[in-house]
């Protein structure tokens, strides 16, 4: 099929510049560049504020590299879980269409570059080191002030994406919304995945609060999409809405919406859905990823692509679904090893532990379960620990590894509180899967979770083992 062809908004003129900054010629110096910058995913104490998360520096950096995100139409995805998947599903369903499609997510698993790709292609090496550059060049030279690691790589992927003439860009946030780097865009629609408690010492510590930031991605006359949310999420939502004048409605409301598990042999248990809108019609189509939450992302992602729809894209519904069953999403429900098994899972607040413990429940064959855990402290850490009992056999806690690490004992000690069983501690991945071995039977599932990073550690160890 050819390529889908859209109108694309005029490029404004890049503005000149003066030599002055040091040049950033390979990929391994565009790392080390990144790796000196404030990156509030690994720093301890994060002070969520106008200073450190405000948009005026993300402003003046994006005009003094000509305002790239401009020149391509976006969509904005936010929310608390499934922000990643909705988002990995959507680009596909869109590529599958024959348009070109950049994909900003975070955090990354193994490589940086997964951060930013167009029709599922990792930026290359020195691309990357070559936007970087461009990037660092504009902060020096129009005096923007230092920008933050998540500042530089939202602003490489629009250059990246201006670059290679991408018809569209699906964005996800990197935390909260009204203060993300990424609220620049003026998006042809916001997606809103499901809000729940999560980096509450940041965006607040009751969910209507941490709402208002997350809702804060919303524009004057772009249509939002939610999924579907608890009441006082609702009632935020709505009020924000208006307060904006942004059109608002729910992806389970005004659209015909149903899903089913079943089992087949070639593609096992998975789950089916059908949503049929005045304008779209998909029918029985496989949720290429596991859970039922999975396929609450999916009727999301389907909701996007029926505005985007309407509003002119050349999006055709086999070609969409088509798209959408190459969906692969590294570090989600993604089992590492068969023999024995071993599940790895990048939930990392309570609603998402949850979500995991009744995925497992529906897609797994096991005899016991054993849990691997680790999380960060600005975590809903006793949320986690309550939604780990519905699914654990046996549990045991690490550190995973950075600055913002929970302490492994004190996670024990809260866990015996509040279930009465005990846990087990080990000071290292490693040593927790060596104890999950020794006490496991082949039958039996490790389950590691809790943090994007500890996956990261578990798929980095177990391919070096290879």
């Amino acid at each position: 099929m050819s390529k889908a062809t859209i109108a694309r908004p005029k490029k404004k003129a890049r503005t000149t510049s003066k030599p002055a900054a040091k040049q950033i010629r390979t990929f391994r110096s565009a790392v080390n560049f990144l790796n000196s910058l404030t990156n509030f995913e690994r720093a301890v104490r994060v002070h969520y504020n106008e200073t450190n998360f405000g948009l005026t520096r993300m402003k003046r950096l994006m005009s003094a590299l000509g305002n790239p995100h401009t020149s391509y139409k976006t969509v904005h995805i936010a929310g608390t879980k499934g922000k990643g998947s909705t988002a990995t599903m959507l680009a596909a369903m869109l590529e599958g269409c024959g348009l070109k499609v950049g994909l900003y997510t975070s955090p990354h698993i193994l490589n940086i570059r997964e951060r930013i790709a167009v029709n599922r292609e990792m930026i290359p090496e020195n691309e990357f080191a070559r936007a970087v550059n461009a990037v660092a060049k504009a902060s020096v030279e129009n005096r923007v002030g230092e920008p933050t690691y998540f500042e530089v790589m939202t602003a490489a992927a629009f250059l990246y994406f201006e670059k290679k003439e991408v018809d569209i860009a699906v964005v996800e946030t990197g935390l909260g919304g009204r203060l993300d780097a990424t609220n620049i865009v003026q998006p042809e629609v916001v997606g809103l995945t499901s809000i729940s408690y999560d980096h509450i010492s940041q965006l607040g510590r009751d969910l209507v609060s941490i709402t208002r930031e997350k809702a804060g991605v919303m524009k004057t006359g772009a249509p939002v999409i939610s999924a579907p949310q608890r009441p006082e999420v609702r009632k935020t939502l709505a009020e924000t809405a208006k307060e904006v004048n942004a059109p608002l409605r729910f992806s389970n409301e005004g659209v015909d919406f149903s899903y089913r598990f079943e089992f087949s042999r070639s593609a096992g248990r998975h789950a089916r859905i059908c949503l049929t809108t005045p304008t779209s019609r998909f029918e029985h189509l496989e949720v290429p990823l596991y859970g039922e939450h999975q396929a609450v992302n999916c009727s999301l992602a389907l909701c996007l692509a029926d505005v985007l729809k309407s509003k002119g894209l050349p999006i055709d519904d086999q070609l969409a679904m088509a798209g959408l069953s190459e969906v692969e999403l590294p570090g989600r429900m993604q089992m590492i090893s068969e023999e024995p098994q071993i599940l790895v899972d990048g939930a990392h607040n309570a609603a998402s532990i949850n979500a995991l413990m009744r995925a497992i429940g529906q897609h797994i064959t096991y005899d016991s379960m054993i849990v691997i855990f680790g999380c960060h402290k600005d975590k809903d850490v006793s949320g986690m620990i309550r939604q780990i009992q519905l699914g654990a056999d046996k549990i045991i806690f690490t550190s995973i590894g950075t600055p913002r690490s929970c302490d492994p004992a004190e996670l024990a000690a809260e866990y015996t509180e509040h279930s009465g069983k005990m846990a087990q501690v080990a000071d290292s991945l490693d040593d927790a899967i060596r104890i999950a071995l020794s006490a496991g039977t082949r039958e039996d599932l490790i389950c590691i979770t809790g943090s994007f990073y500890l996956v990261a550690q578990a798929i980095q160890n177990h391919s070096a083992q290879k």
